[in-house]
């Protein structure tokens, strides 16, 4: 429930929201975001291609589910310009109720979507996926802003990149239980039955955590901080006009400071999975095509490149291992970034991110063995890199065009960090011939670009968070 804060005598109270609205008005949102990602991400392997492209080739059907995958990254900077530009017009309470709705509609709209394999939905379909991942996209453009900015700005004094954590503990939380469902999915049912109904399940279950966010944030108050922009009548007329007129420095920093962050998580996550479970010789891909019915073409001999070999319900439990350090070092990282500051604690993890970088071929190519204590010191870093994002971002920019700012410099960097990740770490690996140094060398030159970006910002630990108004 919502309390009040102390005043002196005189004055006016102003209604706070509790500590735990808070933390889980501010989780809910992105623990659906990443819920969404993985699900997705599996359904565009596993049965898109077959029920929304029936009639394309393999490689073709794979390439347009993918393309629509990568539809929400052309809308999350629209969707930072659009809820950005009513965050800092209308308040933040509103747009996070907003960006939740839009986002829990799209995400079971999927589920319910007739497949182009119905008839008189050969076209509709799969023009309606890409509408309703355009969605999905552009509420999380503005989703994470506003869940970073409801923990910052209602966190106590000297609290804030501790309370910043609560919105990125939903990365983990989200990883654990889209994977926790998909295993269970693909252990209980037949692949007939995941491709008839079983897909939409994960799709259809997302609305219960959307529903549940959207009593809490439906009863959150506004922030000090914005209560205080109105008081002010400092209200931006065009807070994206006004951010690219008077902040745009911060704006390009905060892009390249969350790049690392992006790159190491869609290379540890995305690529570790395609990396890990691909066969581990020639030999092996061939017997698996056979036992397919699916003998390889030359053109795919010619192509090969080695994996691990390890089954895939098998590394998703390694990631899943993985993901636990993620979350426990996402909660470590707040009171380290308080006690060091922003600025000083990213350059020591952002250096760590470089090592680990040029050390990757020494974890993701010996084994088993090397790839779990490289998958734990991957998210262990992505826990300690993730966790302060919430503070400083937000802390680059003035109350009034502080949605606006931080949810287009996190998005901008999503579309350059996040959205080529994947596709560029695959062609490395097979540049590599099935070596993974490459990849890793694509992580350190990101850790530099965000070392480089840090070391000429600001500290902005002891910002003036609610006075704060351009």
């Amino acid at each position: 429930m919502s309390s009040t804060a102390p005043s002196k005598e005189g004055e006016s109270t102003q209604p706070v929201n509790s500590r735990g609205r808070v933390i889980f008005a501010s989780m809910i949102g992105t623990t659906i975001e990443f819920y969404d990602f993985y699900v997705y991400a599996t359904a565009s392997v596993l049965v898109f291609p077959k029920l929304f492209f029936p009639n394309a080739t393999d490689i073709n059907a794979l390439l347009s589910a993918f393309a629509i995958f990568g539809v929400a990254f052309v809308a999350r900077p629209v969707g930072a310009i659009v809820f950005g530009h009513f965050g800092d017009k209308f308040g933040r309470k509103g747009t996070l109720v907003a960006s939740l709705l839009t986002m829990g509609i799209a995400t079971f709209l999927i589920g319910l979507l007739p497949t182009a394999t119905v008839a008189g939905w050969a076209l509709l379909a799969p023009l309606l996926l890409v509408v309703l991942r355009f969605c999905q996209g552009l509420a999380l453009g503005g989703e994470w802003s506003g869940a970073a900015l409801l923990a910052t700005e209602n966190a106590p004094e000297g609290k804030r990149a501790v309370y910043g954590t609560f919105p990125q503990l939903g990365a983990p939380i989200g990883f654990i239980i889209a994977n926790l469902i998909f295993i269970w999915m693909r252990g209980t049912l037949t692949d007939q039955q995941f491709m008839d109904w079983g897909w939409r399940v994960p799709f259809l279950l997302s609305a219960v955590l959307v529903i549940v966010g959207l009593y809490v944030r439906l009863k959150l108050v506004e922030s000090v901080s914005f209560s205080k922009v109105i008081e002010q009548d400092k209200i931006q007329k065009l807070p994206l006009g006004a951010t690219l007129k008077n902040h745009w420095r911060p704006v390009v920093a905060g892009t390249f400071i969350m790049l690392a962050t992006y790159v190491l998580f869609y290379i540890m996550t995305s690529f570790t999975l395609t990396f890990g479970k691909a066969p581990a010789s020639l030999e092996a891909a061939k017997a698996a095509a056979e036992k397919a019915g699916k003998p390889m073409t030359q053109a795919q001999v010619d192509s090969f490149v080695p994996g691990l070999g390890i089954p895939e319900n098998q590394f998703l439990w390694m990631l899943i291992v993985g993901v636990v350090f993620f979350g426990i070092f996402t909660v470590v990282s707040g009171p380290l970034a308080e006690k060091w500051g922003r600025r000083k604690f990213l350059l020591g993890v952002t250096a760590g991110i470089f090592v680990f970088g040029a050390l990757w071929f020494a974890m993701f190519g010996p084994g088993q063995a090397a790839a779990m204590v490289g998958l734990i010191v991957g998210f262990t870093l992505m826990g300690l890199t993730f966790g302060p994002m919430a503070a400083i971002l937000p802390e680059l920019f003035p109350a009034n065009v502080r949605y606006t700012g931080s949810a287009v410099a996190y998005n901008l960097s999503s579309v350059l960090g996040a959205a080529p990740a994947s596709f560029i770490a695959i062609a490395l690996w097979q540049f590599g011939e099935g070596s993974t140094a490459w990849v890793g060398a694509y992580m350190a030159l990101a850790a530099v670009l965000t070392f480089i970006a840090l070391w000429l910002s600001r500290e902005t630990k002891n910002t003036d968070y609610e006075n704060n108004v351009a």
